[in-house]
């Protein structure tokens, strides 16, 4: 167990008291482990690539990890019954989880198809992600304009899933031909 897979499990760990947090109204300690997990996020790239640290259990639990704080940040900023504080519309939670959900059984099949699958994040994904993030940024911070960002990250959500879904098709396809000798 390297440092940077650490990290990512450390990052994992952080999820629960991030989500107690904000059931308590303490978006003020939610905002710091956020913002903790995001810079943990950051670090393991890092150091991953800098130390030469790069593993397969790495470059999956990673992600994972991403996924599933953003999607516990979704909904319970979603579902919390915050008094008189802006919270995340049901929509956004919706396309964004459903998004991560296709990619994840779109991965899950090639995977099991393929036997062998290369995670790499497209431009589109990761100015996504930040989005999504500083939609969680804003709604703790309580910004006027919440609104704004999320339906920008509405927006890249989903045609980051259309690009997704491109790419993944191609790849289905591309291992249907090889298996069936029509390459």
């Amino acid at each position: 167990m390297n440092l940077a897979n650490k990290i990512s499990i450390a990052r994992i760990i952080l999820i629960p008291f991030f989500i107690a947090a904000i059931v308590y109204s303490r978006l003020g300690v939610a905002l710091f482990l956020f913002m903790l997990a995001v810079i943990s996020d950051a670090a393991d790239g890092f150091i991953a690539r800098a130390l030469k640290q790069k593993t397969e259990f790495g470059t999956i639990l990673d992600p994972i990890a991403d996924k599933l704080l953003l999607m516990s940040a979704y909904i319970t900023l979603s579902i919390a019954n915050l008094k008189e504080l802006i919270t995340i519309p049901p929509y956004v939670m919706i396309v964004v989880i459903s998004r991560d959900v296709i990619i994840v059984l779109g991965s899950i099949m090639i995977y099991m198809i393929k036997g062998s699958l290369e995670v790499s994040p497209s431009i589109v994904g990761k100015i996504t992600t930040f989005f999504q993030m500083m939609t969680i940024v804003s709604v703790l911070v309580q910004f006027n304009y919440s609104a704004i960002v999320w339906n920008i990250a509405v927006t890249l959500t989903i045609a980051s899933g259309i690009d997704y879904l491109v790419k993944g098709s191609r790849l289905f396809n591309d291992s249907h031909h090889i298996k069936n000798g029509t390459a």
